[in-house]
């Protein structure tokens, strides 16, 4: 399945609660966070890209495109608009880089319903939640994105959401989710896992 999306991990943050060590490279069970996502999604997109500010720690990952925020500070919306302004396709498709149980079937029947739509921005929600970085942004987004940092409001990417055309893929509540949208912020996160 080729798609006119690039598969974008975002590899930043300041990784406080890790002591430093950036959580894509968090070892669970034998493998870094990051190479469990590049091996689920990694025959899903032509083009991948890393968005880190420390490409010297993706050393092994040379032969996808490795790209810095063009704005500091600004978060995850400032990893985006760099994946964006990088893609040589048409969209992107986000995933945090502390997500190690991505569901392949989830992001294929995501890209499938994307494909039928027109929306700017098409994210996961089950019940009430949404998960904003496991979402697929069109480069349409990209204008929007660099006037709201710009701006320099807010760094929220829900705020930023408010700006463009937003639809949503509602998924049902279940193990199978909650476990895809299981991301890591702390070594006590680790210990639930393995438990």
């Amino acid at each position: 399945m080729v798609n006119r999306i690039s598969g974008v991990i975002l590899a930043g943050g300041s990784n406080k609660r890790f002591g430093g060590i950036n959580k894509a490279n968090v070892v669970i069970d034998g493998k870094t966070i990051i190479s469990r996502i590049i091996s689920t999604i990694s025959d899903l997109f032509v083009e991948i890209i890393i968005v880190t500010n420390k490409p010297e720690e993706f050393q092994e990952f040379i032969q996808y495109k490795i790209v810095k925020d063009q704005y500091l500070k600004a978060g995850p919306l400032g990893g985006i608009h760099a994946a964006l302004k990088a893609s040589s396709e048409d969209a992107i498709f986000i995933f945090a880089g502390d997500m190690p149980f991505l569901d392949k079937e989830i992001i294929s029947d995501q890209i499938n319903e994307f494909n039928k739509r027109g929306h700017d921005v098409f994210i996961p929600k089950v019940d009430q939640f949404v998960e904003p970085l496991h979402a697929i942004y069109r480069k349409s987004a990209l204008n929007h994105l660099e006037k709201f940092l710009l701006e320099g409001k807010s760094r929220a990417v829900r705020d930023f959401l408010s700006e463009v055309n937003v639809g949503y893929f509602q998924l049902p509540k279940t193990e199978k989710t909650k476990l895809a949208f299981a991301n890591i912020n702390s070594p006590s996160d680790l210990n639930k896992i393995s438990s």
